[in-house]
């Protein structure tokens, strides 16, 4: 069984390895958890997961492989595994409670009692302390309550069952699903370098037990705040086909400027040309040329385009191309500058990696990126940020 679960779990993603392996079974013989299903639970999830986004992934595994271990019982005629179904059995119990169960006599006889109950049940039942059913004080079935009770199928009320691996707690985590603003924050946090900048209104509080030390009186030193470094350009693309993509633009916005000290952004629509905008409604009156920003801000900052790159190719390679207005230059020229003065430079694309095959255009801006093309969703945010803490200014 253990062999079959790493199987799984390599087959979902999750590096599994026999090192990680060797150590659950050490474990397990050193008794370092309690005989339970729910405890055998969270070690092997402390085991094989790494990765925060795997940790749904790893519920579904758990699930597809242990799950006749307590909730198929009643549903189909099977031998039932004692042990586990004494692992499950509560521990702390009322007299009230433990004389109810010494009623039905041992544990082989409370295990007798329930094969003999369901071979012999035809239909369902509801409530009473007898039959195996839902409701009622039967040690046997679902939604009542017994100390010792054995879940057969349905659903918990009482939470004394362990099936905490389906309560998939996790699927906002799954790093194949699109992001949200927690989780984007998250991914954003791998793009940080710290330093101490601005006013020095920080208690350093090891250099001041250092220094009263050294002089004999009380020697106060003081330190500037410590903040995110990283410097950061974003380039978001609006209109037309990125409409059905606002909200979680966005959400990468907020979070990117809660995360970033040192953020800069502007708009442009489809390619990026001689002139981009910071407010879409005085996007023709108040424009900022793109040779500015290139002069303005640095080698060492870092670059997001977030975009679609869904259009005609001629908008990326002709003067005149846009849809827009006339430019003068094509949007590659203009692509190519920015990435040979940054030559850390990501795009950021919110439609599905498996259709962008089908995009001329977005197959030519992912080559003007050097391939540095990642989805939005946890795992290319997560690739992205990696790519762009390697890359180093001029």
């Amino acid at each position: 069984m253990f062999f079959n679960f790493m199987d799984e779990l390599r087959e979902s993603g999750i590096g599994a390895s026999f090192k990680e392996h060797l150590t659950l079974l050490e474990a397990l013989d050193r008794d370092v958890i309690e005989q339970t299903p729910e405890a055998f639970y969270y070690l092997s999830r402390a085991t094989f997961v790494k990765d925060e986004g795997m940790l749904d992934k790893f519920d579904q595994v758990f699930h597809k492989v242990f799950k006749g271990i307590m909730t198929d019982y009643g549903q189909n005629p099977v031998d039932i595994p004692e042990d586990w179904l004494k692992a499950v059995a509560e521990k702390f119990l009322t007299e009230e409670e433990m004389a109810e169960i010494e009623s039905l006599g041992d544990w082989d006889k409370i295990m007798e009692t329930l094969k003999e109950r369901l071979a012999e049940q035809e239909k369902r039942h509801e409530g009473g302390s007898k039959w195996i059913g839902t409701g009622g004080k039967s040690p046997f079935g679902n939604s009542g309550y017994n100390p010792e009770g054995v879940r057969i199928g349905g659903e918990s009320k009482h939470k004394r069952a362990i099936k905490v691996w389906e309560k998939r707690e996790f699927k906002n985590l799954d790093n194949t699903k699109e992001l949200g603003t927690r989780n984007i924050k998250m991914a954003l946090r791998r793009l940080r370098r710290f330093a101490r900048e601005g006013a020095q209104d920080q208690l350093d509080l090891d250099a001041t037990i250092d220094g009263t030390a050294k002089q004999g009186w009380l020697d106060i030193h003081m330190r500037a705040e410590r903040r995110n470094a990283v410097k950061l350009l974003l380039f978001l693309d609006v209109g037309g086909s990125m409409d059905p993509f606002i909200k979680l633009v966005e959400e990468l916005f907020s979070a990117a400027t809660a995360e970033f000290k040192n953020l800069e952004f502007f708009y442009f629509h489809n390619c990026l040309y001689e002139g981009v905008w910071k407010d879409n409604k005085r996007r023709w009156q108040e424009r900022t040329k793109t040779w500015d920003v290139l002069h303005k801000y640095g080698h060492d900052y870092k670059v997001i385009f977030v975009g679609d790159a869904a259009m005609s190719p001629y908008e990326i390679t002709h003067a005149g191309g846009s849809v827009e207005h006339m430019n003068e230059e094509a949007g590659v020229a203009w692509m190519k500058r920015v990435t040979d003065t940054y030559p850390a430079t990501v795009w950021l694309n919110p439609v599905p990696e498996k259709q962008w095959g089908y995009s001329q255009s977005t197959k030519m801006m992912k080559e003007l990126v050097n391939d540095r093309m990642y989805g939005l969703t946890l795992d290319g945010l997560d690739d992205a940020m990696r790519e762009l803490s390697r890359k180093q200014g001029h």
